[in-house]
């Protein structure tokens, strides 16, 4: 028995720090980013590398989008609380959930114009060879990800 404590305490300390080890080299790039002055664009910084100049124009132009789609994201939630309240309330399509169904694709459509408005003006602040990518990146995760 004493072997066994002897070869398992220390096999289970090793896997342990080994584990740790690993952990701590698997999340050194997100926790990095977290570190950043703007984190919610440090992957755009690490995947696009924008000189300073243009880093402070897509800094600027998220600053002014981040309240907007905050709005948008608000009015979606309370249009979902809206529609499931009426759904609550009946079984039937009423014509009250009819028009909450009409606001919930006009909000999504003004939703998605104001974002690929972001998106186009984000891309111009871009080099010319990242530009492309970057709108093809940003389309297939958001425009045209599905439902």
């Amino acid at each position: 028995m004493k072997h066994f404590r002897h070869i398992f305490i220390p096999g289970l300390a090793l896997a342990f720090i080994a584990y740790l080890c690993f952990y701590i080299a698997a999340t050194q790039q997100s926790r990095t980013m977290m570190q950043c002055s703007a984190p919610e664009l440090a992957w755009l910084q690490q995947e696009f590398k924008p000189t300073d100049a243009e880093f402070n124009r897509l800094s600027a132009l998220h600053e002014v989008y981040r309240p907007q789609c905050r709005e948008n994201c608000r009015r979606i939630a309370q249009n979902q609380a809206e529609i499931k309240s009426l759904l609550d309330q009946t079984n039937t399509l009423t014509p009250q959930i009819e028009q909450k169904l009409a606001d919930a694709a006009q909000i999504r459509l003004d939703c998605q114009k104001m974002m690929l408005t972001h998106f186009l003006a984000v891309s111009k602040t871009l080099p010319p060879e990242q530009r492309r990518r970057y709108l093809n990146w940003v389309e297939t995760r958001t425009l045209l990800s599905g439902p």
